[in-house]
């Protein structure tokens, strides 16, 4: 099964980066791939962390979430829809929402990010509150791919191991845990330059489970430069496929049947005690 991770340098226009989603989504399924995932904040990177509430929808309707389906169903791919705004009753902020469509454009689910960005980059000029504009998720979220079954995240999450472990072991045991996990992002140059592949190797090799890493890249209208490298990541911690540099797709064969085996010949998920 062939999984791609969608790269883009999304601006403030909803429809230029709709655009530019499908014509690399297009390219994802002409190469094979069952499952794309895309960056997050994919449809807009605007001027300012605010700008993502003017073009907000309601759950289940709005242009975003039907090019999500239509798309999906017109390429017969299941598309993880990197992060979306989603509007929150009783809020003005909106929800940080990963949507998911089937490949037959059916909505399979949604999570939204737990982790928000509230930091200043060490020895930069840069800050972001990401709790201004959005509000954040709560639960962890496991869904079905043609590809098996994905833990879903994203970004600043990814920094959080804790959050990974629960996926990986899934509510009843491993065997109903995540077959890959995904993690759409934004990275920051300077964050990324330092932790990106580490962390996401990280992750990978300590949850014996499969990373998929779609990124933003290059810079954006309101100045900031986000890091790229989208990359595949196997199991035993093997970059499979990485995109260091502007927008494009990498895709990578996930083997599902090798994963399990190494998991059964190296059963550190099943040694865990705390």
């Amino acid at each position: 099964m062939k999984i791609a991770a969608v790269q883009m340098n999304s601006g403030p226009e909803v429809q230029s980066n709709l655009d530019a989603a499908r014509a690399l989504l297009e390219d994802a399924a002409r190469q094979g791939a069952a499952v794309a995932l895309l960056p997050e904040n994919f449809a807009i990177m605007g001027r300012k962390e605010r700008d993502k509430i003017a073009v907000s929808e309601a759950p289940g309707s709005g242009p975003i979430q039907e090019f999500l389906s239509s798309t999906a169903k017109r390429l017969s791919l299941c598309i993880i829809g990197g992060t979306i705004p989603l509007e929150v009753a009783g809020e003005t902020r909106v929800a940080p929402a990963c949507v998911v469509y089937g490949a037959d454009g059916a909505y399979l689910g949604r999570y939204d990010k737990i982790h928000l960005f509230d930091v200043s980059v060490p020895g930069r000029n840069e800050t972001y509150r990401e709790s201004a504009s959005m509000v954040p998720g709560r639960e962890p979220v496991i869904l079905p791919t043609p590809a098996g079954r994905v833990g879903l995240s994203v970004c600043y999450d990814v920094r959080f191991p804790e959050l990974y472990r629960r996926l990986s072991a899934g509510p009843g045991g491993a065997a109903q845990g995540a077959d890959f996990l995904s993690v759409p992002a934004a990275f920051t140059v300077p964050t990324g330059e330092a932790h990106w592949d580490t962390l996401l190797r990280a992750r990978a090799i300590e949850n014996l489970c499969c990373v998929v890493a779609a990124a933003q890249v290059g810079e954006h209208a309101n100045g900031r430069r986000t890091y790229g490298h989208s990359m595949i990541v196997d199991c035993w911690g093997t970059v499979l496929g990485q995109l260091p540099e502007g927008p494009g797709c990498v895709v990578a064969e996930f083997d599902l049947a090798k994963q399990a085996a190494t998991r059964e010949s190296f059963p550190a998920l099943t040694h865990r005690v705390i």
